[in-house]
């Protein structure tokens, strides 16, 4: 794939950036990224680790279920740690962002699960098909029963494209139809469209499925980015961005949503049309179909960047663990602070998977590992649960490259910054540099249960 020139000026460091990675240091900022409001740390060393024969299943080898079983390993001693997951790559996932607008080739964020998985661990690579809670049990899709004493639940979501009449994920890098989500092929295709269209001009639309998602500033840095390319291209003129939330809103974060509701109009002149969820796609003829309070709508396109409706996986969804009702149905059920299912003691969720009020980041993972691993320690001991999960979670809210917002918040949706000398409502460097140069690492230490 063929590089965008224009997409490596950022590895130059000015006098102001260099000034500020002598005076902090990248282990500091590394340390920082990987410990901002991340709940305890598990208090028992490997030089302490817990005597106990217990049985524990993980299910999801993502970034949540491997950071758990990796501070399991180092605080049990002989228990049977199984994780249970067939894929046999790792994705980085919140570099498909800068994979899609060029700034990344697919390569940097794709690894193997092997090289994290810690030692002693049993990996089972296949998939849970049946979750059988009243008899501590789950049924693999190769139809094998693994009988469990205590079960963590670190699936992630699944993206229902199916939702979308006419879409399927095959379309992905063809009629102007991009999707970040997913994988780096995904990434890589939505690239392809991406800077075809910028470089041409036209109808862009930009789309928000409703409900919980996945890192939910993605469509909003796709699109700013998507905006900012066209600049640089010299084709702002030649393209009409048009921006669709699924209701009133752009962020969960009110400040935020502020920001972006004045931002997308009157600084970057990307329109918003409130109230539209997609419904259909018509790729042949360049058309989506959207559901808006006033019937259907169907709007032209040159380029659509889809954003599928997403949930827990369907075993989960459809699962005696799922939340039967109210605004988390089908999701993990869950104390939000405890991460202990709220039904099942020994269950615990972690990452996508769960039905908390905000949280589906690499960094609410960062956050709530610790919490449910010090929990399910203190389960195994019959003490008292003293880990909380404050809800925090954090999005580099990229407006283009080169500069961005460092958004952190809890559940009370109020701002958490972890670096005072970053403003939380300004757009600076420094979030850019944390995420096109440090966070990798970070995540990569958060696999090893290392911070």
């Amino acid at each position: 794939m063929t590089h965008d020139s224009g997409n490596n000026n950022h590895d130059s460091i000015n006098p102001g950036r260099r000034r500020f990675l002598q005076a902090t240091g990248a282990t500091t900022i590394l340390a920082a990224a990987g410990t901002v409001a991340g709940g305890a740390l598990l208090r028992t060393g490997a030089s302490h680790a817990l005597a106990s024969s217990a049985r524990i299943v993980i299910v999801g080898a993502g970034a949540a279920g491997i950071s758990v079983a990796s501070r399991l390993a180092r605080a049990l001693d002989g228990a049977r740690i199984t994780l249970v997951d067939p894929r046999e790559q790792h994705y980085y996932q919140p570099g498909l962002t800068l994979v899609a607008t060029g700034a990344w080739q697919p390569e940097r964020v794709i690894d193997r699960n092997e090289r994290y998985i810690p030692r002693g661990v049993e990996w089972v690579r296949s998939s849970v098909a049946e979750y059988d809670p009243e008899n501590d049990r789950v049924v693999t899709s190769d139809g094998d029963t693994l009988d469990y004493d205590y079960l963590v639940v670190a699936t992630g979501l699944q993206l229902n494209f199916a939702d979308i009449e006419g879409m399927d994920p095959a379309l992905i890098g063809q009629d102007g139809i991009a999707c970040v989500y997913d994988t780096p092929d995904h990434a890589s295709r939505s690239w392809s469209m991406i800077r075809e269209f910028t470089d041409s001009g036209g109808t862009g639309l930009f789309t928000r499925a409703p409900g919980a998602l996945k890192c939910a500033g993605a469509p909003l840095k796709v699109a700013m980015l998507s905006e900012h390319r066209l600049q640089r291209q010299g084709n702002r003129e030649s393209a009409d961005l048009q921006y669709f939330p699924p209701g009133d809103g752009m962020f969960s974060q009110p400040d935020i949503d502020d920001f972006l509701k004045s931002h997308f109009p009157d600084d970057r002149g990307i329109n918003l049309n409130w109230h539209h969820q997609l419904k259909a796609i018509e790729p042949g003829a360049r058309q989506a179909v959207f559901n808006t309070e006033d019937g259907e709508r169907t709007v032209d396109y040159d380029f659509i960047h889809v954003v599928p409706p997403m949930s827990a996986p369907d075993p989960v969804r459809t699962s005696d663990l799922a939340w039967a009702d109210g605004p988390f149905e089908g999701w993990l059920e869950v104390d939000q602070y405890t991460m202990q299912h709220r039904r099942y003691p020994n269950v615990f969720g972690v990452g996508d998977v769960v039905g908390t009020p905000i949280g589906k980041t690499a960094a609410s993972v960062k956050a709530q590992v610790p919490v449910a691993v010090e929990n399910l320690l203190a389960v195994i001991q019959d003490s008292e649960l003293r880990g909380s999960y404050n809800g925090y979670t954090s999005c580099p809210l990229i407006t283009e490259q080169g500069r961005g917002i460092l958004v952190e918040f809890d559940y009370d949706l109020e701002m958490v910054p972890s670096f005072n000398f970053i403003d939380p409502m300004e757009e600076q460097w420094v979030p850019w540099l944390m995420k096109d140069r440090m966070l990798h690492a970070a995540y990569n230490a958060m696999l090893r249960g290392r911070i």
